[in-house]
């Protein structure tokens, strides 16, 4: 499994950010995870720097531009230059902020320019009867990876993370019936745009609601490789506990 731990703002201490890269450190020793932390912009240079475990690191955001007179601003350069290997791209609550197709396809060009993974983050807003959520997911997918060459597209790995979800208890989000379908549905999108077999080979991540009660499930014979898991791995104990769950 890939488990991404996205921190998001939640983690504001030091000691706790520290205590979260030990237990991550613990997790990928036996459990052979790949384990992926995002922690905020200060915490990743705190940690990343110099970092010789198995443990990844992975920036929550990054710079549509590339640097120069822009006060604020966390380019691609800078993420890769303290030790980070995979940055989020398009995270709903980046989406949400306003951020454009155009902005997170600049975004993904100068991760992949700077040797970084992007996680390109996309999802439905709305389960509509219509299945319009459908074509909003192709739109999303389209508008980053087909501008980009074929071998670019190829180092992308896709978290799908529905926002109706998000937030969620566990009995509130999806279905492993219905993210099994979702996966399906996203493998076909990438079947057109991906040569070859990439599209079978390509990592799909799952976000939305992940608590230890329904992590199993939503990993067993879904067709996801991983999860990207967002409050619930921002403190030690449960974090722990829902990889735990994962078996």
């Amino acid at each position: 499994m890939i488990i991404v731990a996205n921190w998001k703002a939640n983690v504001d201490s030091v000691s706790t950010a520290k205590k979260l890269v030990v237990v991550s450190k613990k997790i990928a020793d036996a459990k052979k995870h790949l384990v992926i932390l995002a922690p905020s912009a200060p915490h990743l240079g705190l940690l990343s720097v110099g970092n010789k475990t198995k443990v990844k690191f992975a920036a929550q955001d990054i710079s549509h531009t590339l640097g120069g007179a822009e006060t604020g601003e966390t380019t691609a350069g800078v993420v890769a230059g303290v030790g980070a290997t995979y940055v989020l791209i398009g995270h709903s609550e980046r989406r949400a902020l306003g951020e454009t197709d155009e902005t997170l396809l600049m975004k993904t060009r100068h991760a992949l320019a700077h040797g970084l993974t992007p996680i390109v983050c996309v999802g439905e807003t709305i389960r509509d009867g219509e299945a319009l959520y459908l074509a909003q997911l192709r739109s999303q997918l389209s508008a980053i990876l087909t501008p980009l060459p074929p071998k670019e597209r190829t180092r992308i790995v896709i978290a799908y993370e529905p926002v109706w979800a998000i937030g969620k208890h566990a009995s509130e989000g999806i279905t492993p019936e219905d993210l099994t379908e979702m996966v399906s549905y996203i493998r076909k999108i990438l079947s057109d745009l991906y040569p070859g077999k990439t599209a079978e080979t390509t990592p799909i991540l799952y976000g939305g609601a992940v608590e230890t009660a329904n992590a199993k499930a939503l990993t067993q014979d879904t067709g996801v490789q991983g999860l990207l898991i967002g409050h619930t791995s921002s403190d030690p104990v449960s974090f722990v506990s829902v990889v735990k769950a994962l078996g």
